[in-house]
């Protein structure tokens, strides 16, 4: 009977998990595709999308999905978290910068398709902007990405087996803007993020803090 139930919690938490990435793929379709993305504007496409990935993550991951689930001597202190989260926000902006720098030297089109990118935040206040980046989509993409969709696939794979999977899955979503500069972006984040996450899980909540003022710091405070 418990050999049974396991088996169909397993089968349930697949599913939840393909329609949760599914779900994803579509979003970021709408906002990224050349058939799709100038008939909406970006970033309420990108907070309503954000949104709708929070709720997934908390409707199949519990509040498991902000790490909850860490034993109260394993978590750690908020001064700590807020710190640590500054410091990896801080050094992945430096890897971009340097990043951003090689790039155009090496790429010539990398300039163009970086200004493309900047050039989504037309029609929203900085102020807004930074706003949402910082309190609603940089922590839904890490809610999501890391605290359900890694997670949960580290309950049927190893945990570097789901880091893997779940950065190719980040990445891919990309993949319909056709935007080299954005891909790669996305890549190397998927790999920060995630590997921060498969190396230090009771470290979630600072890890959203990166995301979140990393995305701030990119887009309105210090953008390259």
């Amino acid at each position: 009977m418990i050999t049974t139930a396991n088996h169909n919690t397993k089968i349930r938490d697949k599913g939840q998990l393909v329609i949760s990435l599914l779900v994803a793929a579509l979003l970021w379709f709408v906002m990224f595709s050349p058939w799709t993305a100038p008939h909406v504007n970006f970033w309420i496409c990108m907070t309503g999308s954000a949104l709708i990935l929070t709720c997934l993550a908390f409707a199949f991951g519990g509040s498991k999905s902000i790490g909850t689930d860490i034993a109260p001597e394993d978590t750690p202190p908020a001064t700590f978290t807020c710190l640590l989260g500054i410091a990896i926000a801080a050094v992945l902006w430096g890897v971009f910068f340097v990043g951003d720098k090689v790039s155009q030297l090496i790429l010539p089109f990398a300039r163009e398709q970086v200004n493309i990118i900047y050039n989504m935040k037309g029609g929203f206040s900085p102020t807004l902007l930074a706003l949402l980046l910082l309190f609603i989509i940089g922590p839904a993409e890490e809610i999501f990405w890391r605290g359900y969709v890694q997670r949960t696939l580290a309950k049927f794979r190893s945990p570097f087996v789901a880091f893997l999977l779940t950065t190719a899955c980040y990445t891919a979503v990309h993949l319909p803007s056709g935007n080299f500069m954005l891909i790669m972006a996305a890549l190397v984040c998927g790999i920060a993020w995630g590997g921060l996450y498969w190396l230090m899980p009771n470290q979630l909540r600072a890890i959203i803090v990166s995301h979140a003022l990393w995305d701030a710091a990119a887009f309105v405070w210090m953008p390259f």
